[in-house]
């Protein structure tokens, strides 16, 4: 049997139920000064934080580069190198070679490739400039005979009160002066280039930084990636894949564009007898990175240097003659096939960016103006085509008073 409950009897007072125990939620510690803010739900940022935000990344940045910009040179150098062989490392990763073996072999061939070329041109050049230095006397003797003659046959043309005497003797001058001038600029340019950088931080700095940012590329770009605001990291995501297809077109097009034009110069005024040949070929296809300069640079020294080394109208004309091929070739054939329409980056635009960047930055400056111009130019045409889907565009005309 089981024992019966006691019965509360009238004189005996009842118990009230006690109500069953709930969990109490955590207090919080103090906070320090108020900080950090209680998060209380969700926060959305506001418009004036964002844009607080965007501009105080990008004085930051400007700050930085100008702060570091004596010893940035070789770093930017590096990460041009290891986005520009990026591609075919990652091909080689997916083929199965590890990815840091794979980085090392990409940088110790471009390596290789940059130590011979140096090893095979840079005698080439030291002789050009001895024989630069030795015939400028004759050169400036030749060019002046040839501007002389040229003067004299307008003066039998147009009569002596349009070209008189003392007119053809400045024009003489003048010429002279020009080629001095040209030839002695040409030889301080190639004669001091390795004082223009700091050779111990180029040759050995640059391939250090480049192999760790090429066998590293992935994981930045992903960490980098993480960090994107979520709100807007689409958005951010197509404007850089726009960026990198844009830029990767323009620089690879380019500098295969620089090479095939430095080579054609190089050996057609070789070949057409141009004891300076190779120098001025060569200097016209690495200047040809900013559209046009190189070209009209490297066809107006060709033509003086020809006027004053054959002393005739002929020898003029067959160099006249292989920068003419040479523009046919890269409008018809290497522009085209290289860059195309995959480029959007007008040639005015990348002639400002480039000399605005030297002017600002130095050579650091030259490093980031394309890259800069590129992502510019996209940010730009992204703001143009919500302007274009926009009320603001898209609102009908006011009619009536």
């Amino acid at each position: 049997m089981t024992p019966q409950e006691p019965k509360p009897s009238a004189t005996t007072p009842a118990v009230p139920a006690v109500p069953p125990l709930r969990a109490q939620p955590l207090r919080e510690p103090p906070r320090a000064a108020g900080w950090p803010p209680p998060l209380n739900g969700a926060r959305t940022a506001t418009r004036a934080q964002r844009l607080t935000l965007v501009l105080g990344m990008l004085a930051a940045l400007l700050f930085a580069i100008w702060l570091f910009s004596a010893i940035l040179t070789p770093f930017v150098l590096a990460g041009c190198i290891a986005y520009f062989l990026d591609p075919p490392t990652e091909r080689m990763a997916r083929i199965g070679v590890p990815r840091g073996l794979a980085a090392f072999l990409m940088v110790l061939a471009l390596s290789a490739i940059g130590l011979l070329a140096v090893l095979l041109l840079y005698p080439l050049l030291i002789a050009q400039i001895g024989v630069l230095i030795a015939r400028l006397p004759a050169y400036v003797t030749g060019i002046g005979t040839l501007v002389q003659q040229a003067l004299e046959r307008a003066q039998d043309a147009f009569g002596q009160e349009v070209v008189d005497a003392q007119l053809r003797d400045l024009a003489v001058r003048q010429a002279g002066a020009m080629v001095t001038f040209l030839g002695t600029a040409v030889g301080r340019l190639i004669g001091g280039g390795v004082a223009l950088f700091n050779v111990f931080m180029v040759v050995i700095v640059t391939p250090i930084v480049a192999f760790y940012l090429l066998r590293d590329w992935q994981r930045i770009i992903a960490r980098v990636d993480a960090w994107l605001p979520r709100r807007s990291a689409h958005v951010l995501r197509q404007l850089a894949r726009d960026t990198d297809r844009v830029l990767a077109a323009w620089l690879r097009g380019q500098l295969l564009c620089c090479l095939i034009l430095g080579l054609f110069y190089a050996f057609g005024l070789q070949l057409v007898g141009l004891e300076l040949g190779l120098i001025v070929g060569l200097m016209a296809g690495v200047l040809s990175f900013i559209p046009y300069v190189g070209s009209l640079t490297g066809f107006v020294t060709a033509v003086l240097l020809a006027a004053a080394q054959f002393g005739t109208w002929q020898g003029v004309g067959m160099v006249v003659a292989v920068f003419v091929t040479g523009q046919v070739v890269e409008g018809y054939i290497i522009y085209p096939r290289l860059l195309g329409d995959r480029v959007q980056l007008h040639a005015a635009w990348v002639i400002f960016a480039l000399f605005a960047g030297g002017v600002a930055f130095g050579f650091l400056g030259v490093l980031l103006a394309v890259p800069m111009a590129a992502a510019i130019g996209v940010i730009a045409r992204y703001w143009l085509r919500r302007y274009l889907e926009s009320p603001l565009y898209l609102d009908p005309p006011r009619t009536g008073s």
